[in-house]
């Protein structure tokens, strides 16, 4: 069973670190308590939806598609976004006033997966089901589902991907690998990085795979906000300290698409010859990035997707049954396992790129 390390996420994301990868596998296991589907509500109740800030091109898709798919399920959508800041005060506001709303269903997209147990509290006391979309919520038991495209899943592909890269570019290791992880108040970034290091661990173990500047821990290589700027600085950063004489970058673990279009540009202003970078998103600026030869590959979460089951669950929540899951053990938020609905993500590189976003009106035209 794959590790998720939730209960360590509930004592902070930010102490997490690499040396425990390999001590928690039970983690993301156990028997949770289903969610509550409750006695089903009237068709044209207020719906819920808290998102985070626009701070990718896949967050403010979900928030259109939200607002469109609700409406057209016959539901009245009320779809907020926090603001830009860093602090989590906009959405626990926006949720409490949800709930004075009378929202039947509350979806929710942490700003701080650890700071809404309140909110989701006044939730579940006034009759709410709460579903976490995309980011679980921790250390509450008041949360009744989760849907997401699998995490950990993302990470390990992202982290053969960066082998896959190197290896094809260079076949001789040893390859100088650096790495970077999300925000520290976003329960994914965690999962994302345990993913990837789940792949890259042995080989750093085996000395094939070196991280250059030794920085292995997510408290080291977090972005703060998941600002394009604090990649750029770091990656400036480390530029400067650890490869001046020659000494070769060979790739870096990028877990989204814009800050690895910021690593490519602090790279490119160095004059040094460009990694293997990965990402994550499928951004419109990355996979032209990606057909041009410059970024190496990114993931596709197709957000569509997500929102359309998202919207089916609060569909079958209305009516009084129980909404669609596929995983009942592996998503522990550290008070419960959370019934969760999990769907697979893909991996694109320029090889498979016109497949992948085939059926994309936007990105497919991209690979053509």
């Amino acid at each position: 069973m794959r590790t998720l390390l939730t209960k360590a996420l509930a004592a902070g994301s930010t102490a997490l670190l690499l040396l425990g990868l390999g001590a928690c596998s039970n983690d993301r296991e156990g028997s949770g308590d289903g969610g509550s589907s409750g006695k089903g509500f009237d068709a044209g109740a207020v719906v819920g939806v808290a998102l985070p800030a626009k701070t990718s091109e896949n967050w403010v898709l979900a928030g259109d598609l939200f607002t469109n798919g609700l409406k057209q399920a016959g539901f009245k959508p009320d779809v907020q976004y926090a603001g830009a800041s860093t602090t989590v005060a906009d959405q626990q506001g926006q949720i409490s006033a949800m709930v004075t709303k009378g929202a039947k269903v509350i979806v929710i997209g942490a700003t701080d997966a650890a700071q809404l147990s309140t909110q989701v509290a006044q939730a579940k006391q006034a009759g709410a089901v709460v579903i976490a979309y995309d980011r679980l919520i921790t250390n509450t038991k008041d949360v009744d589902y989760y849907i997401a495209f699998d995490n950990f899943k993302v990470g390990q592909l992202q982290g053969q991907a960066l082998l896959d890269g190197m290896k094809a570019k260079k076949p001789k290791g040893p390859w100088n690998i650096e790495l970077f992880s999300g925000s520290p108040d976003d329960n994914n970034s965690a999962v994302f990085f345990n993913g990837a290091m789940s792949v890259l661990k042995p080989m750093i173990d085996k000395g094939e795979v070196k991280v250059g500047s030794g920085q292995t821990a997510i408290k080291q290589t977090a972005i703060q906000g998941w600002k394009a700027e604090g990649a750029q600085q770091r990656m400036d950063s480390l530029l400067t300290s650890t490869y001046g004489k020659g000494k070769a970058l060979d790739g870096v673990l990028s877990p989204n698409d814009t800050l690895a279009r910021a690593i490519l540009t602090s790279v490119k202003g160095a004059g040094k010859p460009t990694p293997i970078v990965t990402g994550q998103d499928s951004e419109v600026e990355s996979v032209k990035s990606i057909m041009a030869g410059v970024q190496y590959s990114t993931i596709n979460k197709d957000t569509r997707k997500l929102v359309a089951e998202t919207v089916n669950m609060v569909k079958a929540l209305q009516k009084g049954g129980d909404p669609q899951i596929n995983d009942t053990k592996s998503y522990n938020n550290g008070q419960k396992v959370v019934p969760s609905f999990l769907l697979p993500p893909v991996i694109v590189t320029k090889q498979n790129a016109a497949q992948a976003y085939a059926d994309d009106p936007k990105l497919g035209p991209l690979t053509k």
